[in-house]
């Protein structure tokens, strides 16, 4: 089972670097091969179809109907713009961001760092970090949302499939036991498949409108209207 502090740095970042044949330092953009770099960026053109791609230190953007077999980073952001497709996506310490219609066919991951999904965003397999908001709007995710610390958000018509795990707090190398309440709101319109399992005290706001299955260690609070109270 993934437990915080499962990921670890010295391993992700080998991963990254590892069999790949970009420049060692410095910015790179991204061809049918892989790419990835030390210190820089690394920039996926738009339409390009590439292979792995990740940096250490810096970021990995992949242009509009751009696609590569995964995208890995240390220490920063992910970004993924309109119609771009990965493999899978995974992050230390970033933001994790899809645009309108991207795609993810496996999973995506991130220890400390946001997961936003934008409209008609699509990933097949589960999403998850430790620390870092999570937000879905008229997004669809086919294999649950997983937290620790970080607060959700269903918005619109999102689909989400596999249900919510928020897990214990643990103290650990990414997580030091915060004690940060998690707010998780289900708007209206959006529907989650599967439990609501929640293994800490959370805020838990759901829409009158909004479908959900089973909840586990919360009480939902209903709300009517665009958005609960606070």
């Amino acid at each position: 089972m993934w437990r915080p502090g499962s990921v670890s740095l010295l391993l992700l970042t080998a991963v990254v670097l590892g069999g790949c044949d970009g420049s060692p330092n410095g910015d790179v953009t991204a061809g049918q091969g892989d790419a990835t770099t030390v210190n820089g960026s690394v920039r996926v053109p738009a339409g390009t179809h590439s292979g792995a791609v990740g940096t250490v230190n810096g970021a990995v953007t992949i242009g509009e109907n751009a696609s590569v077999t995964s995208a890995k980073v240390v220490n920063g952001p992910v970004e993924l713009s309109a119609n771009a497709s990965a493999g899978s996506v995974k992050a230390v310490n970033g933001a994790i961001e899809l645009g309108s219609g991207a795609k993810v066919t496996g999973e995506i991951t991130s220890v400390n760092g946001a997961v936003t999904l934008a409209s008609g965003a699509d990933v097949t397999g589960q999403v998850t970090n430790v620390n870092g908001h999570i937000s879905m709007t008229d997004a669809h995710v086919g294999g649950g949302l997983r937290t620790v610390t970080g607060d959700i958000d269903v918005k619109g018509s999102s689909r989400l499939e596999g249900g919510i795990l928020v897990e214990k707090a643990v103290s650990s190398f990414f997580n030091t036991g915060s004690s940060h309440k998690p707010r998780i709101v289900i708007g209206p319109g959006a529907v989650v498949q599967g439990d609501l399992k929640f293994e800490r005290d959370v805020d838990l706001y759901v829409s009158d409108k909004a479908t959900i299955g089973p909840v586990q260690g919360a009480k939902a609070i209903a709300f009517s209207g665009d958005a609960p109270p606070g």
